[in-house]
């Protein structure tokens, strides 16, 4: 059994790293059900939006994701609305996803748990 995106940490990518190929993004995406891969000018990434009762609760999941993101040296965008956060993960060297996505994606997930 491979180990869980979770407990994997991100690793340094340069611009010359291999985005995940296509049999690699249907196998990674079955570990995070909730994440939409999803393409932007050309750039394929991972989507999920969140809901919370406020915008205090949604502020904080934001802070809590931008201190995973300074951790694991990879940084999403995350936009912050009333009630709604919406991360997007992908790698900015190469244009697309690597598996640092996946793992930092994971990640997210567990913060609300």
């Amino acid at each position: 059994m491979t180990e869980q995106l979770n407990t994997q940490a991100c690793e340094a990518c340069r611009a010359d790293a291999p985005k995940v190929s296509e049999a690699e993004l249907a196998e990674l995406v079955k570990q995070i059900p909730d994440w939409v891969p999803v393409v932007r000018d050309g750039v394929m990434m991972l989507e999920r939006e969140f809901t919370f009762k406020n915008f205090k609760l949604a502020l904080a999941f934001a802070n809590q994701v931008a201190e995973l993101a300074e951790a694991e040296f990879h940084h999403p965008s995350i936009l912050l609305e009333w009630g709604k956060v919406t991360i997007t993960w992908w790698t900015h060297a190469i244009g697309g996803l690597h598996k640092n996505d996946f793992i930092c994606a994971a990640k997210t997930d567990e913060l609300l748990s």
